[in-house]
């Protein structure tokens, strides 16, 4: 019986995901070209929101989580084309690589280089970041955008269940340790990649490792609803220091994140006609980090290029504070 209920809870947040992220139709438009360049395609489907800033990131440093592929791979190439040094942070190298290359070949301006990161484990974040630190002077933007979705449960190698560890827990502690940095080199900005599946997410602070009871797509909402609280708490906390911290929602984006679910799997490509390439679904990221008009907006929650809205429990200074505080003990940090 429990198994069942599990199941069908687990159909009930899919098919609720499923009709919620359905963007709008929209007509196509061509954004981002130049005589070296290939511009960004958008067909006659969903685009969704655009970014139209014409904004040049000449002399500037990008770091970018989880580059290789997807939403990730895309946001690279678009601040690549706009003059950016852009530092692709990848847990697969020779992945990294091979987009890498591919960002080259579209691009041949393009700055754009590849490091390891896991962060599924800590110890590879300490060690990529005293690496960054000792050999780039300089941080304009950094993109939480790497992430894991509805996998079966497992655990990172410092024992975190694995969507907390990765989409929160490891971008916590990456931030934590390059904060310094964004601010000497400000003005800065941080960009969280969030969801629309964070209305359904609570922080489960009595398991919040999913130890007691694991439902995958749960686990999801909570990591999500997770970034969106750290944004808005680390928005709190850099007030003043010209650094800024949005979260955003992609949209529902046609790419592998969905691997380890055969039933999303089986929804994406049944719905994918009202589905996000990854081109569009990193518009949004793309406008959090360079539009002007976003220079002094910090705490906001983004999709479509346009404030979106935030459930409750993402709105509470309460939760997302005893969050801050719970996660500095887990990872044994002191983050002030």
């Amino acid at each position: 019986m429990m198994v069942l209920l599990v199941i069908v809870a687990g159909l009930g947040v899919v098919t609720l995901l499923v009709i919620l992220f359905a963007p709008h139709i929209r007509s196509g438009l061509l954004v981002g070209q130049n005589e070296h360049c290939e511009g960004v395609t958008f067909g006659k489907y969903a685009a969704g929101g655009v970014c139209r800033s014409p904004v040049s990131l000449e002399g500037k440093t990008v770091l970018i989580t989880g580059a290789n592929t997807g939403i990730g791979k895309e946001t690279a190439l678009e601040l690549a084309v706009r003059g950016a040094r852009v530092i692709m942070a990848c847990r697969d190298i020779d992945k990294g690589e091979e987009s890498a290359d591919s960002i080259r070949a579209s691009c041949a301006h393009a700055q754009v280089e590849v490091r390891q990161l896991d962060l599924a484990d800590t110890c590879s974040i300490r060690a990529f970041a005293q690496k960054f630190l000792a050999e780039v002077n300089q941080l304009h933007i950094l993109i939480n955008n790497a992430g894991v979705m509805m996998c079966p449960y497992t655990k990172t190698i410092d024992g975190f269940e694995m969507h907390i560890g990765v989409n929160h827990l490891g971008h916590f502690l990456l931030a934590s340790l390059l904060i310094g940095l964004l601010k000497r080199s400000a003005p800065a900005r941080i960009v969280v990649v969030s969801s629309l599946a964070h209305n359904f997410g609570w922080i489960r602070f009595h398991d919040l490792h999913s130890q007691g009871s694991y439902n995958s797509g749960l686990a999801y909402c909570q990591s999500k609803l997770a970034n969106v609280l750290f944004s808005r708490e680390l928005s709190r906390r850099l007030k003043d220091t010209n650094v800024t911290v949005n979260s955003v929602h992609p949209g529902t984006v046609n790419s592998d994140l969905t691997r380890h679910s055969t039933l999303m799997t089986i929804f994406f490509s049944v719905f994918s006609t009202f589905l996000k390439t990854p081109r569009e679904g990193a518009q949004t990221s793309i406008y959090c980090a360079i539009a002007d008009e976003l220079h002094s907006i910090s705490g906001k929650h983004f999709s479509d290029c346009a404030p979106a809205f935030v459930a409750p429990q993402g709105r509470s200074e309460e939760t997302s504070r005893r969050l801050w505080d719970v996660s500095c003990e887990q990872l044994g940090i002191q983050w002030d």
